[in-house]
């Protein structure tokens, strides 16, 4: 590039010889919607004119529909009932879940919906956060690197809780096959360490077709996705083992970001962790880019709040975020202003002891620690 418009010394712009552009086009980042601008004093007439712009940003909402579930597996390991299921979250729209829940449970339990991460594994969803005992290798090896060999799930429901956890769009159960690959494609169980690293190759490749498809059906992928796990929260209201006044979520990178909106737009959320994805967004803007999801980015919404002003919709109600000291998915300076401004929010909220924020050293992770951490949060907040 030129040098003058160079970037300073060692610094990677992701956007390359176009972020000058970009970075002269883009408005002031005033956040006109965040609780700290002086014109918001009342933290409930704040959150529903914030709400609002959230979920105008995220798109359409789907049309209200009965869950109609319908189990398709139940299995014990180890004192705990897994329940494979299927249910809707809009007119058309299945969903495969698995339900776990402590075999000896005889009232109704506190809930946590776990929220499966992106890792660029989109082979497996749910099973990101489950050990089934017998799991895929690739499984063993995402559990081993992601959550310090212990999936969250099955952790939570021996602990006591009843945990889902849903194929996100579209991961899973839900990803793109394409038709070469029918029907052999489909069974992953007989997918080789080589045919999952191929299949998940494919699947990153038709993120853009994916956009471009929700786009021309005036919806957003970050919408698909925030009202799949509304409407798990519905779901989960209905079983007779939840105690509906006590629901948590938990979830690290792609699941803390569905944590993050989940916790924010759902008052039935009580208690809500965030675990690898927080930071303010302009600081990301020049480096942090090409490490992120089309998922994450939500249009237009950044015109109104910063990230962490998104989060703090949850003012007046439990949030931790968990974050790593050297995580490559986010700037230092973001990651620490977004907890700095969260504080900020609570603190004005009147609601200080509402939010806890921690740095861990190490990479992007949500392992044994961490877990432990987020768990006591949720044990404060959930458990009597």
């Amino acid at each position: 590039m030129p040098p003058d418009l160079a970037a300073p010394a060692g610094v990677k712009e992701d956007a390359g010889s176009l972020f000058p552009a970009i970075e002269a086009l883009a408005p002031p980042a005033e956040y006109p919607l965040s609780f700290l601008q002086p014109r918001f004093r009342n933290v409930e007439v704040w959150r529903r004119e914030a709400r609002a712009a959230v979920l105008a940003a995220l798109g359409p909402a789907p049309a209200p529909v009965a869950p109609q579930a319908e189990t398709l597996a139940r299995f014990e390991e180890r004192g705990v009932v897994f329940e494979k299921l299927l249910f809707s979250t809009a007119p058309g729209v299945r969903v495969p879940a698995y339900l776990l829940r402590r075999k000896d449970l005889t009232k109704p339990a506190p809930a946590v919906v776990d929220l499966h991460s992106h890792g660029g594994m989109f082979l497996f969803g749910k099973e990101k956060v489950i050990d089934f005992g017998d799991n895929h290798p690739a499984m063993h090896e995402y559990h081993a690197v992601n959550y310090g060999g212990r999936p969250t799930a099955t952790e939570l429901a021996r602990r006591g809780y009843v945990v889902i956890t849903i194929d996100a769009f579209p991961f899973g159960e839900r990803r793109y096959v394409a038709p070469g690959e029918l029907p052999a494609g489909w069974d992953r169980a007989k997918l080789s360490m080589d045919d999952v690293r191929r299949l998940n190759a494919q699947c990153r490749a038709k993120e853009p077709a994916i956009v471009k498809t929700l786009a021309y059906a005036g919806l957003t992928w970050p919408g698909v996705t925030a009202w799949d796990d509304i409407r798990t929260v519905d779901y989960l209201c209905t079983r007779p083992e939840v105690d509906a006044k006590r629901i948590g979520c938990v979830g690290v990178s792609f699941g803390g970001w569905r944590s993050l909106f989940l916790g924010s737009l759902d008052d039935r959320i009580r208690a809500c962790c965030i675990a690898g994805f927080m930071s303010t967004v302009r600081p990301m803007m020049r480096a942090h880019m090409d490490t992120h999801s089309f998922v994450h980015f939500v249009p237009g919404l950044h015109l109104h709040m910063d990230l962490p002003d998104v989060a703090g919709l949850r003012a007046g109600r439990p949030l931790m975020v968990l974050q790593c000291r050297n995580d490559a998915l986010f700037p230092p300076e973001g990651m620490q202003a977004s907890v700095d401004k969260l504080a900020a929010i609570f603190a004005k909220a009147g609601a200080k002891n509402l939010f806890a924020a921690r740095f861990y050293d190490g990479p992007h992770r949500f392992d044994v620690p961490m877990q432990e951490d987020a768990f006591a949060w949720l044990d404060r907040w959930l458990k009597p």
